[in-house]
């Protein structure tokens, strides 16, 4: 295909995108691999950004994710710090009160070769997305640099920056998170709540191997995750209510490692912490539309979630690649960019999938974030029915892989 400059001149760039984080960053890299000129802005400073330590949490990337990310390049340059999650073990538990008999096992090779995905550090994906952004020539990387006003009109769409330096395109992405500006501005009203939780997050070393096993304990407070990364090492994602996590958080270190310990057992023989804790709280926040003049919501701009199953970035990916597809098919088409009708298409394509999937993370916190009797009962049942039934074990893996329904091109390993 042509540069998309010759096809939209008159312009600053193709595409503004305002966000560079891990979705911003994969969003520019896709549209730069089909010829789009790119201006991406960020608030962060790049340094700091790929500094260690400012970020510790650990991202489970889908399959589907991980061949988007071979079909643009990226993939041996991540997978060089990613550890394949072979396996998925999921258990109803109490603290200190053992765990239900009856769990749910998804072992990767019941649906092929591939591990069920990959768990990377936060920080090496950031980093390997910024050096390849830094290196493209179609991409123009704004950083720092924020955005303080934006306007939209019959042809194009402009952002402004602090430093009064203007940015014009056919088509803006807002890729600015939960809290994006550029929704806001644009007026597009978002529907959500609290849960009343707050997600824990640290590493510790272990002296066993994890033999790449992903553990899921759903405990009445929340869930415990333990996932595996290279080494002996596992990222852990404690969710407590608000109240006791902030207790938990005030804690000394050997009294915070006594509370990790009665939910983490001894499985892998003795544990120590090996970085920092880091917390964050957990709600759910969906934008009601996904577009609005010469403007589209991509990642967690339109939907943040409960990271109960670790899909989060996933459907922010998601995102990502059928944005790409729909704005190189338009273009290749001839069509104007950032028009509604172009723009229609990735919102009736994204909105159901990441509202389903909201609603089913937010379902299964409540049903699990409880120890009523009645509902321990019936949800441990469950487990145990899906666990021995294979063709829903393998629907439910295949899910969870992002390997479901009308797959965009790059979600398949192919090229734009």
């Amino acid at each position: 295909m042509s540069s998309a400059e010759s096809v939209y001149g008159g312009f600053d760039t193709d595409v503004t995108i305002v966000g560079g984080g891990l979705n911003g960053l994969s969003m520019a890299l896709a549209l730069a691999s089909a010829d789009f000129k790119v201006a991406l802005v960020d608030a962060l400073d790049p340094q700091e950004a790929l500094a260690a330590g400012i970020d510790g949490r650990v991202f489970a990337i889908a399959f589907a994710s991980c061949r988007m990310f071979e079909a643009l390049g990226l993939w041996d340059a991540l997978k060089a710090d990613a550890q394949p999650i072979n396996d998925i073990m999921v258990t109803d538990g109490t603290v200190r009160g053992g765990a239900s008999p009856l769990f749910l096992h998804f072992d990767h090779r019941e649906i092929g070769d591939e591990p069920l995905g990959h768990l990377m550090e936060s920080g090496h994906m950031r980093r390997v997305l910024t050096k390849a952004v830094m290196a493209a020539p179609n991409i123009d990387f704004r950083a720092p640099a924020k955005v303080v006003d934006q306007a939209s009109d019959a042809y194009g769409f402009t952002v402004t920056l602090e430093d009064g330096a203007t940015i014009r395109a056919p088509v803006a992405l807002a890729s600015d998170g939960r809290g994006s500006r550029l929704r806001k501005w644009a007026g597009i009203k978002t529907v959500g709540w609290s849960y009343d939780q707050i997600g824990i997050v640290t590493t510790v070393e272990h002296e066993d191997d994890h033999e790449g096993i992903a553990q899921e304990f759903f405990l009445p407070s929340g869930p415990f995750a333990i996932l595996p990364m290279t080494g002996r090492r596992a990222s852990l994602v404690w969710t407590e209510k608000t109240r006791a996590a902030k207790a938990i958080l005030a804690l000394s270190p050997e009294r915070f490692m006594e509370e990790l310990r009665a939910r983490f057992g001894d499985y892998l023989g003795a544990i120590k912490t090996a970085g920092p804790v880091w917390s964050y709280p957990l709600d759910l926040k969906l934008a009601r539309d996904y577009i609005a003049p010469r403007l589209a919501l991509i990642g967690d701009a339109a939907h943040g979630i409960h990271p109960i199953a670790g899909q989060g970035l996933n459907m922010g990916l998601r995102d990502v690649a059928m944005m790409a597809q729909v704005l190189t098919d338009a273009a290749r088409l001839g069509e104007d960019i950032g028009s509604a009708l172009v723009l229609e298409r990735y919102q009736l394509a994204r909105r159901f999938d990441n509202t389903f999937n909201s609603l089913a993370m937010d379902g299964l916190n409540r049903l699990f974030s409880n120890d009523i009797a009645p509902v321990r009962l019936a949800r441990d049942l469950g487990l145990g029915l899906v666990n021995r039934f294979g063709p829903a074990r393998r629907f439910f893996m295949r899910q969870a892989g992002g390997d479901v329904g009308d797959l965009p091109r790059l979600l398949k390993g192919e090229g734009l």
